[in-house]
């Protein structure tokens, strides 16, 4: 028998995940959706969160690395994937063996899928990567063209096929941003040069929009959009609200111990809190090495007792103190950290808000201690 490495849990809700897939499916205006589900699900659990987004209705994935898109195939998940996170030396022969879509932004990442597509013995699917103001992966509007020629004469020996053309936008995520506009100007310049080149075609893929744009910005739709953080119920642009989408992850722990202590009281590494009266201590069995940032340290809520209450001291490697006053709380009541708000605990947004980071930073620094339980 297996145990679980902590005394916590984050309860995932798979219907929420179909529910914001289908969300996202209505608001694409036709367009595909490709489900990222990179980082192990934004931290959610990679298979079981694909498997939910296909059945709400989305018709991709899209993962970070190759290893993920192969851990996807291991687990039986068949829907098409696209990987595009590519340093040299990844496993693509069996990457290419087992249908995983490859991004190539640069004429060497070309060749070596080619190469590994001809060990396979079979065509690799390429996404030719255009980068339009970004400035991480893809090719400036300079190298465009040269990606394309190398794409295109290994595609006329049989190695690999363009199935489509992409870009990442960098500031979907405010609002009126004048770079969102001028990106798409510039994809749409690619788009022209890959078309004029013999690159284009109605089988080939144009796609651009993560959450935000696929949310907020009409133009950025094309043929496909590949949601992220909104998937899992978390707002993009949170100044905006959340879109009706549906937070899918609860965070909870229970009291390992609950003590009275006198007035005075230093707590916690520092003593960075201090009782001001004689009070109860609940301490909660989860640390930074479960994902809580050391510098919630007095300043993340949590919801215990029927109250919220302000974690008091210094956040450790393994657990945090709550002060509880004087209500009667026992060791194995529940803690929930974040939820979606419904029972008055604290949402992952307002934890993102009070520690000055966003949700994905939230959601994905749950540490592999805390097992997720579907739901």
């Amino acid at each position: 028998m297996s145990f679980p490495m902590t005394p916590a849990e984050a309860r995932v809700d798979l219907s929420a995940i179909r529910a914001n897939a289908a969300l996202l499916r209505s608001r694409a205006s036709g367009a595909r959706v490709m489900a990222t589900v990179k980082a192990d699900g934004y931290g959610h659990g990679m298979a079981a969160c694909a498997r939910a987004a296909l059945e709400g209705g989305a018709d991709r994935l899209g993962t970070a690395y190759v290893r993920e898109a192969l851990a996807l195939r291991a687990e039986g998940v068949t829907a098409p994937v696209l990987s595009w996170l590519i340093p040299p030396g990844e496993p693509l022969e069996e990457a290419v063996a087992r249908d995983v879509e490859l991004a190539a932004g640069a004429p060497w990442l070309v060749d070596e899928i080619a190469a590994a597509a001809g060990r396979a013995g079979r065509p690799a699917r390429v996404h030719l990567k255009a980068d339009t103001g970004n400035g991480r992966g893809g090719a400036t509007a300079a190298d465009w063209p040269a990606l394309l020629d190398r794409a295109l004469a290994r595609q006329a020996e049989g190695t690999v096929e363009i199935t489509g053309l992409w870009s990442h936008l960098a500031c979907a995520d405010i609002p009126g941003h004048p770079s969102v506009a001028a990106q798409l100007d510039a994809f749409d310049e690619a788009l022209a040069v890959a078309e004029k080149a013999g690159a284009g075609g109605s089988h080939v893929i144009r796609h651009i929009a993560n959450s935000a744009a696929a949310l907020a910005v009409p133009r950025a739709r094309y043929d496909m959009v590949r949601p992220g953080i909104a998937l899992y119920g978390l707002s993009p642009i949170p100044e905006l609200g959340d879109f009706g989408l549906r937070p899918a992850m609860t965070l909870v722990a229970r009291f390992a111990l609950v003590k009275r202590v006198p007035e005075g009281s230093g707590v916690s590494y520092g003593h960075l809190y201090v009782t001001d009266c004689e009070t109860t201590l609940g301490l909660v069995p989860l640390g930074y090495a479960d994902g809580i940032p050391r510098h919630a340290t007095n300043r993340a809520e949590v919801l215990a007792g029927g109250r919220r209450r302000r974690i008091a001291g210094r956040v450790c490697m393994d657990q945090f103190v709550i002060d509880v006053g004087d209500d009667p709380v026992t060791e194995g009541d529940e803690v929930v950290l974040f939820g979606d708000g419904s029972r008055g605990e604290p949402t992952a947004q307002e934890w993102a808000d009070s520690l000055g980071t966003i949700t994905y930073e939230i959601v994905t620094g749950i540490g592999s201690r805390v097992p997720r339980v579907y739901r």
